[in-house]
């Protein structure tokens, strides 16, 4: 459920970064910081758990920040 809410995010931002690509940095600072919370209170919980919830909302951070520059960098190299 969780893994499928993060491609969604990363499937609407890169879809975000592609057709308004200024207009993107918002939403994807939202998710940053969603996920940067989240990351937070995962580091809290003791020994190997608190990393591995940690580590997990780090990848998803990167992943959604990767989906939105790809959006932005596609639509960079149009030719219009």
């Amino acid at each position: 459920m969780v893994i499928g809410a993060i491609v969604a995010v990363c499937i609407l931002l890169l879809i975000l970064g592609f057709l308004v690509p200024r207009l993107s940095r918002g939403p994807e600072r939202g998710v940053e910081r969603g996920l940067g919370l989240g990351g937070r209170a995962g580091a809290k919980a003791p020994g190997p758990i608190g990393r591995l919830l940690s580590k997990s909302f780090g990848t998803s951070s990167r992943a959604a920040a990767k989906s939105a520059s790809t959006g932005r960098r596609g639509r960079g190299k149009l030719p219009l």
